[in-house]
């Protein structure tokens, strides 16, 4: 079965943000700029110091957020997408197929330049999913 995880969405201020919820939640975090990573070369010289990637874990929560905006740029209060951790590629692709009937694909499942199949859709109720699956994270045994 999948995981669901929130993806929250910030207009340059992710790492403020996140530290925030960090001082709340307790937690490790842990921040990705856009400069030295591998997309740093595609995008504007002034978000290189915005953040790429971030999460805040503590035992079984987690909390990921980015300062990356999608297409249409940032909008307030329409700034959470649900995360799926995906089991396998046969699971993610159905599900990437099933969620974005009537929808629109924002960025197509594919391997990406951190190894994970991933790809982000808006579903025909305006709801945002990104779906992700690593081949390499170990996964639990069945009984």
């Amino acid at each position: 079965m999948p995981h669901l995880t929130p993806y929250l969405s910030f207009a340059g201020n992710c790492r403020e943000a996140l530290t925030f919820y960090q001082e709340c939640l307790g937690g490790e975090l842990s921040l990705q700029t856009v400069e030295g990573s591998p997309v740093e070369d595609r995008c504007p010289a002034g978000i290189k110091h915005q953040i790429l990637h971030g999460y805040l874990q503590k035992d079984g929560f987690l909390l990921m957020g980015s300062d990356m905006e999608g297409p249409g740029g940032y909008v307030p209060g329409n700034t959470v997408a649900l995360c799926v951790a995906c089991q396998s590629e046969a699971e993610i692709n159905a599900c990437f197929a099933s969620l974005s009937r009537g929808g629109t694909i924002l960025d197509p499942l594919g391997v990406k330049f951190w190894g994970d199949t991933f790809g982000v859709l808006t579903d025909k109720f305006g709801i945002r999913w990104m779906l992700n699956y690593d081949k390499n994270e170990p996964k639990p045994l069945s009984l």
